[in-house]
Protein backbone atom coordinates (compact mmCIF):
# COMPACT_ATOMS: atom_id res chain seq x y z
CA UNK A 1 0.00 0.00 0.00
CA UNK A 2 1.42 3.44 -0.76
CA UNK A 3 1.82 6.48 1.13
CA UNK A 4 -0.87 8.60 -0.33
CA UNK A 5 -3.60 5.57 0.04
CA UNK A 6 -2.73 5.88 3.95
CA UNK A 7 -2.77 9.37 4.24
CA UNK A 8 -6.34 9.32 2.16
CA UNK A 9 -7.38 6.72 5.26
CA UNK A 10 -6.20 8.65 8.07
CA UNK A 11 -8.15 11.61 6.94
CA UNK A 12 -10.69 10.14 6.48
CA UNK A 13 -10.76 8.37 9.45
CA UNK A 14 -10.18 11.83 11.52
CA UNK A 15 -12.84 13.24 9.79
CA UNK A 16 -15.51 10.63 10.65
CA UNK A 17 -14.59 10.45 14.67
CA UNK A 18 -17.74 11.90 15.86
CA UNK A 19 -17.42 15.49 17.77
CA UNK A 20 -20.51 16.64 17.35
CA UNK A 21 -21.58 15.43 21.29
CA UNK A 22 -18.82 17.38 22.52
CA UNK A 23 -19.98 20.74 20.83
CA UNK A 24 -23.57 20.36 22.64
CA UNK A 25 -25.05 22.88 24.31
CA UNK A 26 -25.25 21.96 28.13
CA UNK A 27 -29.27 20.37 29.04
CA UNK A 28 -31.81 21.46 26.47
CA UNK A 29 -30.54 25.17 25.95
CA UNK A 30 -31.38 26.68 22.60
CA UNK A 31 -28.31 28.08 20.95
CA UNK A 32 -29.48 31.63 19.84
CA UNK A 33 -26.96 32.40 17.34
CA UNK A 34 -27.29 29.46 15.38
CA UNK A 35 -30.72 30.04 14.87
CA UNK A 36 -30.28 33.42 13.96
CA UNK A 37 -27.35 32.24 11.33
CA UNK A 38 -30.18 29.51 10.29
CA UNK A 39 -33.01 32.36 10.07
CA UNK A 40 -30.35 34.64 7.73
CA UNK A 41 -29.22 31.91 5.62
CA UNK A 42 -25.53 32.85 6.97
CA UNK A 43 -25.27 29.17 8.02
CA UNK A 44 -24.34 28.15 4.27
CA UNK A 45 -21.78 30.76 4.33
CA UNK A 46 -19.66 29.88 7.83
CA UNK A 47 -20.05 25.81 6.19
CA UNK A 48 -18.56 27.44 2.84
CA UNK A 49 -15.82 28.99 4.67
CA UNK A 50 -14.95 25.67 6.60
CA UNK A 51 -14.92 23.76 3.88
CA UNK A 52 -12.88 25.66 1.30
CA UNK A 53 -10.12 25.86 4.51
CA UNK A 54 -10.25 21.97 5.00
CA UNK A 55 -9.85 21.03 0.99
CA UNK A 56 -7.07 23.72 1.09
CA UNK A 57 -5.31 21.87 4.40
CA UNK A 58 -5.74 18.77 2.56
CA UNK A 59 -4.07 19.90 -0.94
CA UNK A 60 -1.51 21.00 0.93
CA UNK A 61 -0.69 18.04 2.95
CA UNK A 62 -1.33 16.07 -0.53
CA UNK A 63 1.10 18.53 -2.03
CA UNK A 64 4.21 17.94 0.77
CA UNK A 65 3.68 14.33 0.69
CA UNK A 66 4.28 14.89 -3.19
CA UNK A 67 7.18 16.74 -2.21
CA UNK A 68 8.55 14.87 0.31
CA UNK A 69 8.18 11.34 -1.74
CA UNK A 70 10.06 13.24 -4.32
CA UNK A 71 13.09 13.94 -2.24
CA UNK A 72 13.28 10.86 -0.02
CA UNK A 73 13.58 9.01 -3.97
CA UNK A 74 16.20 11.91 -4.94
CA UNK A 75 18.17 10.23 -1.78
CA UNK A 76 18.16 7.10 -2.64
Amino acid sequence: MNNKARILRLALALMAVPMIPMAQPAGNAPVEMADAMRANGMIYVVIAVVLTILAGLLFYVYRLDRKITRLERAAK
